[in-house]
């Protein structure tokens, strides 16, 4: 696994820098023995704290997120790695299930969504234009085909807000996401 740690506005002496990389590799053999690389970032919050984020890429997008804050770096960081450790051993059945079924699956039904920019049409007077901003899609996503449970989960690792996929009972796009409540919402565009 390769690992990145670096700290903004904080210098990571070779202590933490061997911390890191022993509770890291640590929780990859622990929970899943195949990550692909992890990036640990540290920065100072306020006067007397720390926060540190945790990025580890488990599989083909499959990511776990992380984040803490604490009055001391060692603790930010432990406590961020617990967090990524929870997701791990909470779906780490599901994980390997996951690998041993892409890689025997010929199925590779991936749509890309490509950059975009819906701009706002010049010639109609109906709308005003300073008030239209342009839409912008940046980057690229995959959109796979999963079970609601499996974007569940991936949303739940990925700490993000909505999760896309293809529903592979019936092939439409669905979105699951955190509602305000803190459950998870589900829409199906079938």
């Amino acid at each position: 696994m390769q690992l990145n740690v670096q700290g903004k506005q904080l210098d990571v002496g070779d202590a933490l820098r061997s911390h890191v990389k022993d509770k890291m590799e640590g929780i990859n053999s622990k929970y899943f023995g195949r990550a692909i690389d992890a990036d640990i970032t540290m920065t100072p919050e306020g006067h007397s704290s720390f926060k540190t984020h945790i990025s580890m890429r488990v599989g083909k997008n499959i990511q776990v997120i992380g984040s803490a804050t604490e009055h001391d770096v060692y603790a930010s960081f432990d406590h961020a790695a617990e967090r990524v450790a929870k997701q791990l051993r909470r779906y780490k059945t599901r994980l390997r299930d996951h690998h041993e079924r892409e890689d025997h699956s010929p199925q590779k039904e991936i749509q890309k969504a490509r950059d975009l920019v819906i701009a706002v049409n010049q010639n109609d007077d109906d709308v005003h234009h300073e008030e239209s901003p342009a839409i912008i899609a940046e980057g690229t996503k995959d959109i796979q085909v999963l079970s609601v449970s499996d974007a569940v989960m991936r949303l739940d690792l990925s700490a993000e807000n909505f999760y896309l996929f293809k529903n592979a009972k019936t092939q439409a796009l669905n979105v699951v996401y955190r509602r305000e409540d803190g459950n998870i919402g589900w829409v199906d565009a079938s």
